[in-house]
């Protein structure tokens, strides 16, 4: 049976590699998107043209009524979401005594609160169907904390929070519950550092690169097959040995 996999922030980056992987293995794909309007259509149609069923749903998912009904736009079409990743963040590098409260609440809104309203929205169908995967998408950052990040850190902790306690509350449901910490990767959210920040962070890294999207793509695409069914409440860390 073809499963159906909602793909959080899928127009970009990890979110767009986990899209094309999930498709290849014949997932039925959901991409939600928010702003990246010309990226999320411009892979939906490369998708679509390669034969795979998929669909595209804008919402904020840090907006409770946009998720509802991007929840049952994806019903109507597929049925129930079998997969879901929890993928949609944002990021920001300031002092933690220059953030302000709305930078601490909008950090928190789109990489927590996003997490929580899709997980219920979906959990209703999964323990009824007794079986559902979700995957959190959190950092390294999340673990271990960086300068300059408080925010952002603490946001991805929180993540890596809620994945260990839902595992063991969904446990008896059959619904496994993993995270994903990534370590620095060559995405749009990155490429704002600078060129000597990008090659120190190279050089911190065992394996002397940046991690690509398809790198983080193959450990969530474990993560959502049957092959993973006894594996839950899990933070794993492609990182590139730069956190052992």
């Amino acid at each position: 049976m073809n499963k159906t996999v909602l793909i959080t922030g899928a127009s970009r980056g990890i979110g767009r590699a986990a899209a094309i992987a999930f498709a290849k293995e014949n997932y039925r794909v959901v991409i939600n998107y928010f702003r990246s309007v010309d990226s999320a259509q411009e892979l939906l149609c490369a998708l679509k043209a390669e034969g795979h069923r998929v669909m595209a749903v804008q919402a904020d998912i840090s907006k409770k009524e946009d998720v509802l009904r991007m929840i049952k736009e994806i019903k109507d079409v597929f049925g129930s979401v079998d997969i879901l990743v929890n993928n949609a963040g944002i990021s920001q590098q300031k002092l933690f005594t220059d953030t302000t409260e709305e930078d601490w609440d909008s950090l928190f809104d789109h990489n927590v609160k996003g997490c929580y309203y899709c997980s219920q929205a979906v959990l209703g169908d999964m323990i009824a169907n007794q079986r559902g995967k979700i995957i959190n998408i959190s950092s390294i950052w999340g673990i271990c904390g960086a300068s300059c990040e408080a925010a952002y850190s603490a946001s991805k902790a929180a993540v890596i929070g809620l994945t260990k306690a839902l595992a063991k509350e969904l446990g008896p449901s059959n619904i496994q519950v993993n995270c994903v910490a990534p370590g620095v990767i060559d995405t749009e959210m990155n490429r704002s550092l600078d060129e000597q920040t990008l090659h120190a962070l190279c050089d911190q890294t065992p394996l002397c690169r940046l991690g690509s999207p398809e790198d983080i793509a193959s450990a969530i695409l474990f993560l959502a097959d049957e092959k993973a069914n006894f594996i839950t409440g899990q933070v794993f860390s492609p990182n590139g040995g730069f956190l052992i």
